[in-house]
C-alpha cells in the first residue's frame, strides 16, 4: 500500500482527532495520504486538502457512519478502491471498526488478506439513467418520489419493458440487497442478504390494494415512467439528483462496479440486524 485517502465526517467531534492519527500512521509507514479539499476545510486540517481523486488510492478510509461510507462509494464514481469504515455514529450496517482498533486495522491491511485476517465484501450497486443518458450509481436505492407534499405521484413500472402495473404512491423504490434495510425496509420491504444480487421494487405509502415488494432477478431491467401533471423527483442513496416531468423515465440496472468493503473476521451483517431490532437469543 503507498496511498490512503480519507473520507470524514464534518460533525463528529472525533473525527479531527482520528484523522491526524490516520495520517501520523502513513507518515511513519511511508505512505501518502490526503482528503477532499471539503472535508479538511470543514475539520480544519487544511495541510491534508488534495484535489487528487479517491480513485487514486490504495485504500479510502472512512471515518463517520454509514452516510460518510456512501459519500465514499459516490466520490470513487465507480473505481475498485477497498473502503474501511471506522465507525464514528451509532451502530451501523456497513461500517466495521471501532475507533480504538484505527492503528491496529491500518496494520491488518497492509499485512494482506491472509495474514491481516481481512476479505472484500463487494456490495452490488445500481447504474441509474434517465431518458437513457446515465445520470448516477447507487449503493442503497434509486427512488422516483412525489415533488410535492400532499399529493401522490403517478408512476408506471416496467420490467423488462414490458408493463407491470400503474403506482398511485408517494414513490417508488429500487433498493439493492444492501439497501433492503435503509428506505426500503421503513417502507415494509423484506431484509435481504447483501450476498445475493437482486433489484428490489418497493411502493412508498401506494393508495393501491397492491403494495407488496417485487424481488426481481438483476439480469431484469426495471424502468419507472412518470405519468399524469404530477412532477416527480430522482434521490439517489438519499441525495435529490434531478426533477422529473411527464414522460420522463427513470431505469435502473446492476452495475458493473461494486463497492468493496474491507472486512476483519467473520461476517457480521446477521449480528448487527439483531443488534438493531433488539432481537433476543430466544
Amino acid at each position: 500500500m503507498t496511498s490512503v485517502a480519507v473520507v470524514a465526517h464534518h460533525e463528529r467531534s472525533t473525527a479531527r482527532a482520528l484523522a491526524e492519527q490516520a495520517a501520523r500512521w502513513c507518515h511513519d509507514h511511508g505512505v501518502t495520504s490526503w482528503m477532499t479539499e471539503e472535508d479538511a476545510d470543514a475539520l480544519d486540517l487544511g495541510g491534508c486538502a488534495s484535489t487528487r481523486p479517491l480513485a487514486d488510492a490504495d485504500l479510502v478510509l472512512s471515518l463517520g457512519g454509514d452516510g460518510t461510507m456512501l459519500r465514499c462509494v459516490r466520490l470513487l464514481e465507480g473505481a475498485p478502491v477497498p473502503i474501511l469504515g471506522v465507525n464514528l455514529g451509532s451502530l451501523g450496517y456497513l461500517t466495521q471498526v471501532e475507533p480504538d482498533r484505527l492503528g491496529e486495522s491500518l496494520d491488518r491491511f497492509v499485512a494482506g488478506s491472509d495474514a491481516g485476517g481481512w476479505r472484500l465484501d463487494q456490495r452490488m450497486m445500481l447504474d441509474v439513467a434517465v431518458n437513457g443518458t446515465v445520470v448516477g450509481r447507487a449503493l442503497n436505492e434509486a427512488v422516483v418520489e412525489k415533488a410535492e407534499s400532499g399529493h401522490t405521484v403517478r408512476l408506471l413500472a416496467r420490467i423488462d419493458g414490458e408493463p407491470f402495473t400503474y403506482y398511485a404512491a408517494d414513490g417508488l423504490i429500487v433498493a439493492t440487497p444492501t439497501g433492503s434495510t435503509a428506505y426500503s425496509l421503513s417502507a415494509r420491504g423484506p431484509v435481504v442478504s447483501p450476498r445475493h444480487r437482486a433489484m428490489l421494487l418497493t411502493p412508498v405509502s401506494p393508495h393501491m390494494l397492491f403494495d407488496r415488494t417485487l424481488v426481481l432477478d438483476p439480469s431484469e431491467i426495471v424502468e419507472i415512467e412518470v405519468s399524469g401533471h404530477r412532477d416527480a423527483e430522482l434521490v439517489l442513496d438519499g441525495r435529490p439528483t434531478t426533477s422529473l416531468d411527464d414522460g420522463d423515465v427513470v431505469a435502473c440496472t446492476p452495475s458493473e462496479s461494486t463497492a468493496n468493503f474491507v472486512r476483519f473476521g467473520d461476517e457480521r451483517y446477521h449480528q448487527i440486524l439483531k443488534a438493531k431490532f433488539g432481537l433476543a437469543d430466544r
